[in-house]
């Protein structure tokens, strides 16, 4: 009875706020998301580098810190150990898969999420994993959004929308950057955003920033020192703009390959044996790869190159003039093998944070480069603002999202005075990358499974849009080898116009036509004679039952079909999906997601 009574009281004090518009909830729910958010940023930051500073004394003393060839496997393993046995769900790549609940799950995220995400990634950045802790603060900010708004029990289009005000909270918390926070979400996770979400998305954002000011400080992620930008090297930018274009081609393509190849081994402790001694040797060759690597990223964007740690066996390249850019376009190149290593084997990170750090590198080793080749022309560019360049022109390739790209660099560096190069560099990246790739690295799996969410309302609304959902089972079954008979008494309890042949088992074996045969029906004569197998007909097609709707649409519009047979993989029947019904629910989900 108490726990009755306490039950009552928790609604009774939460009845204010279910009486309040739905719209208002949204707002006062999106600064709650915000709030959470900024918060989950920060103590992820805070748990990434109290395990770090844990482990140092781990290292000290050793030579090259071979201790470095164990700890990162050992980070691995404690997550893959935590996934597999605690959280029991998939929850790597954190970006891939809020885009996939908002195609796949009408906007719905497990609440595990909230911080399961966050905990797998301390732990594998902590210990010195080479991928970003972006992706899973997105994951976690996308389920606090989400979950809030399945609290309210708003519809899907706000459920959407708040899973968005989480993510935009979880990129401005992690970098204090608010606008990247909302141009990330509306360029990337919510298509089809309308300004009347714009309100939720800048209060999400400014209040996760405000919260990361207080607990860190409201000095920009990246200090770094800048050269005043010189219309003379617009050429060399364009140029910069190209290369890491190319350069996002091979950074996706390698990325997604080399983990469906590793994905194949299918014994978890093998797979996580294999890519431990990977990451542990190619850390121990190229130190700079362990964690994140933002350290090294400031040491370039301040030109502090000596200051990265480079005490490797293949230190001595750096003896020479071209042995340096040689150097750390090797490490740009083995940043992608260091980062899938972590992620296949176990670990929980994104891609997010080696994008900036591979267009970092990639920037410097254009600029040092280009000084070499023009030495002795007397010209020479800023290394500093090609690194800060470079990083923007990586994120607007390998992620297809150029505005967020540049409003971030600009954001996290303070470096708005090179706005201009930052435009052309990220626009150049950008459409150079379309040439050869359609999709980003966070939806190309996604798109290629058709399920992917656009900016086109008509194929969004396709996308989410389920057959399963629309099947109708009102029409009457008869077997094949019944009589006519048998089918005038079917039909004569029933105004449907079809009649579904299955046989014993299930299995769909035609129709028959009410229509076609109407003659028929009143000749006594035939009523035993004739069989329901000489009266049926093949449909023109069949549906399955987990097709994607575009393939749907398209086979009714080649057949001409009004109605259609749905069936399983086994073809046993279904059910009947018909085209007005199909849309029916399309005019119903386009009002929902305008609404978004």
């Amino acid at each position: 009875m108490e726990g009755m009574k306490i039950h009552q009281r928790s609604k009774l004090k939460l009845r204010p706020f279910y009486n309040l518009p739905e719209d208002t909830r949204v707002l006062i729910l999106a600064l709650a998301a915000g709030l959470l958010s900024g918060g989950a940023a920060v103590l992820l930051r805070f748990l990434i580098e109290w395990i770090k500073e844990g482990l140092i004394p781990l290292s000290a003393g050793f030579s090259y810190r071979f201790a470095n060839l164990l700890i990162p496997g050992v980070g691995m393993l404690l997550s893959l150990l935590f996934v597999k046995y605690f959280v029991k769900d998939n929850i790597s790549h954190g970006v891939t898969r809020v885009l996939e609940a908002v195609s796949r799950n009408e906007s719905h995220i497990k609440s595990h999420n909230m911080w399961s995400s966050m905990a797998a990634s301390a732990v594998t950045i902590g210990f010195g994993g080479s991928v970003g802790a972006e992706a899973p603060i997105v994951y976690t900010g996308a389920a606090i959004g989400s979950n809030l708004a399945r609290l309210a029990k708003f519809s899907y289009a706000n459920i959407t929308v708040l899973l968005g005000c989480g993510a935009a909270g979880a990129i401005a918390g992690i970098f204090k950057a608010p606008l990247a926070g909302i141009l990330f979400t509306m360029e990337i996770l919510m298509f089809n955003l309308s300004m009347a979400s714009l309100l939720p998305l800048l209060l999400s954002a400014m209040s996760a920033t405000v919260v990361s000011y207080i607990f860190t400080g409201q000095t920009a992620m990246f200090h770094c020192t800048l050269t005043p930008f010189s219309m003379q090297n617009i050429p060399f930018y364009i140029l910069m703009g190209m290369l890491c274009g190319v350069g996002s081609v091979f950074f996706m393509n390698a990325t997604l390959g080399l983990e469906d190849k590793l994905g194949r081994m299918k014994n978890p402790y093998g797979r996580w044996a294999l890519c431990a001694l990977g990451l542990g040797i190619l850390i121990f060759l190229f130190p700079v790869l362990y964690g994140e690597g933002y350290t090294s990223i400031i040491s370039l964007l301040n030109g502090h190159v000596l200051e990265i740690d480079t005490q490797t066996p293949l230190s001595f390249m750096l003896d020479s003039p071209w042995g340096v850019p040689l150097f750390f376009l090797l490490v740009f190149l083995v940043k992608v093998l260091a980062m899938t290593f972590t992620n296949v084997g176990g670990g929980v990170g994104g891609t997010f944070g080696p994008t900036l750090f591979v267009g970092a590198i990639l920037g410097f080793v254009i600029a040092r480069s280009l000084n070499l080749l023009f030495a002795t022309r007397g010209i020479t560019v800023p290394e500093q603002n090609f690194v800060l360049v470079g990083m923007a022109a990586m994120m607007a390739g390998v992620m297809q999202a150029p505005l967020t790209a540049i409003f971030l660099i600009a954001e996290i560096t303070g470096g708005y005075e090179l706005f201009l190069p930052l435009i052309i560099a990220a626009t150049i990246s950008f459409g150079t990358t379309r040439l050869f790739e359609k999709y980003s690295i966070y939806t190309k799996r996604i798109a290629q499974a058709g399920d992917l969410l656009t900016h086109d309302s008509d194929q969004a609304v396709l996308t989410l849009l389920k057959t399963s959902d629309l099947v109708r089972d009102k029409y009457p079954r008869i077997a094949p080898d019944a009589s006519l008979r048998n089918l005038v008494g079917v039909i004569s309890g029933s105004n449907a116009a079809l009649v579904a042949v299955v046989d014993e088992r299930g299995v769909f074996q035609g129709l028959v036509n009410i229509e076609n045969i109407r003659k028929l029906l009143f000749d006594e004569s035939k009523y035993d004679s004739l069989k329901v197998y000489n009266l049926m007909v093949q449909p023109p097609t069949y549906v399955k039952m987990d097709e994607k709707m575009d393939s749907v649409m398209a086979k009714f519009d080649k057949t001409g079909a009004w109605r259609l047979p749905v069936v399983d993989s086994e073809k046993r029947y279904k059910g009947f999906v018909s085209r007005s019904r199909i849309l029916t629910a399309y005019r119903e989900e386009l009002k929902e997601i305008s609404r978004a």
